[in-house]
């Protein structure tokens, strides 16, 4: 089973280091409250393929998956990461 608590943890870093912002709790909407805006949506992207190891087809991307840390939390754990950054793990495959 998947830790998404350890998930939401990556992902509170992950805007801290990326987007220099704390994100209140991990329910905050953040295309609502203007955390991410589309320049940062698309860094986010890129940084959970990068972190994660797995890839998004942009016909995949359902903006509702990705508006709280709790909903990217589920993505990544549906995607199979186990709440550790890519490069701390092996590499168990993309989607191409």
């Amino acid at each position: 089973m998947t830790d998404t608590n350890a998930i939401i943890e990556h992902l509170g870093a992950l805007f801290v280091e990326s987007f220099h912002v704390e994100v209140p709790s991990a329910d905050t909407d953040l295309l609502e409250t203007g955390i991410l805006d589309s320049f940062q949506f698309v860094e986010l992207l890129v940084q959970l393929e990068q972190r994660f190891g797995f890839r998004i087809k942009i016909e995949d991307i359902d903006l509702d998956d990705l508006r709280s840390l709790s909903r990217i939390a589920r993505l990544v754990a549906a995607n199979g990461a186990a709440g550790e950054p890519a490069a701390a793990r092996s590499s168990w495959g993309t989607a191409d």
